[in-house]
Parts: C-alpha cells; sequence; structure tokens
C-alpha cells in the first residue's frame, strides 16, 4: 500500500466571513497517480483528493467518473477520510467498467464530519489490479466552524487604527 500526496487540491474559503458552505473539486488522473507513486497503483493505494483544514466540516463528498477507466481488474473505490473513515461519502464505486459521468453512489453514513486537525478526503483503491488509466472528479462541500474569534476587543482591529 502506498499513498499518493502529490495530486490533492488544497481547500478554499477558509476565513469566509459568513461561515458560508463552499465547493471544491480536483480531477485525478489515474495515470498521473501511478506517476507520482513511481509505480503502478495496486490495491489498498491510497490517493489524497483534498485537503481539509483543522475545524471544517464535510458536508458531503463524492465521485466522477470524467473519463473511463482501462487497465483494471475489478477495482473499486472507497472515498473517504483514512485517518478516520474511510468509506464515509463513498463505499465500493465501481472504477473498471465504468462510463464517463458515472457518479458514485454516496454512503452518507456518517456526515457532516468535522475535521477537527487538518486531514485529507482520499480515495482507497480496492480490487484485484487497479485501472492504469482514466480519469475521476472528486468533490466535497465543506464549511469552515472554527471560533469567530469574538475574543478579540475593538482596539485589537486595524480598522480602529485607520481614523
Amino acid at each position: 500500500m502506498a499513498t499518493v500526496t502529490s495530486l490533492a487540491r488544497a481547500e478554499g474559503g477558509r476565513g469566509n466571513p459568513g461561515r458560508e458552505a463552499y465547493f471544491v473539486e480536483v480531477e485525478i488522473d489515474l495515470d498521473a497517480a501511478a506517476t507520482a507513486k513511481g509505480t503502478a497503483l495496486a490495491a489498498n493505494d491510497v490517493i489524497e483528493c483534498i485537503t481539509v483544514g483543522a475545524n471544517t466540516a464535510v458536508l458531503f463528498a463524492g465521485a466522477e467518473i470524467t473519463a473511463a477507466p482501462a487497465g483494471g481488474t475489478a477495482c473499486t473505490a472507497d472515498l473517504g477520510i483514512t485517518g478516520g473513515d474511510v468509506d464515509a461519502f463513498v463505499d465500493g464505486m465501481t472504477i473498471t467498467g465504468a462510463s464517463a459521468g458515472d457518479y458514485a453512489a454516496l454512503a452518507n453514513t456518517a456526515v457532516p464530519i468535522v475535521v477537527t486537525a487538518s486531514d485529507t478526503i482520499d480515495l482507497l483503491l480496492l480490487g484485484t489490479t487497479p485501472d492504469t488509466s482514466g480519469k475521476i472528479r472528486v468533490y466535497a462541500c465543506l464549511m469552515d466552524v472554527d471560533g469567530l474569534g469574538g475574543d478579540k476587543a475593538a482596539d485589537e482591529v486595524d480598522r480602529d487604527q485607520l481614523a
């Protein structure tokens, strides 16, 4: 088992004063993942997809095949947080034989999940032989749930110095 870290996309939307949910996505190219790993992908390899900052709620996450995979045998994937629930969002998405436009059925068994320490949403490859080509779009809806900063007094705010 190996972990591919170089394809992960950082989250966006941190510091949003309205604390609204925001959408993040990344397209994972299986060939590029194998290149980044340095060898062919194997069962139980983990591909880091989306970096999630501390104190962020993952409202939901999912995956879509954007380019049909090829070269594998009975490959499936889970989508979750490897340090926690590896199939929290998707459990057993079919990769081998999937077509562009196929969406994974959302597991939704444990969401929302509050990530208290920085982590990643990951694809865990399962099955006999993972596919050697194809693309998978991984997406998530996140929301910053960190404190609003109510511990700051008015004299600590820059705008008070501008007058």
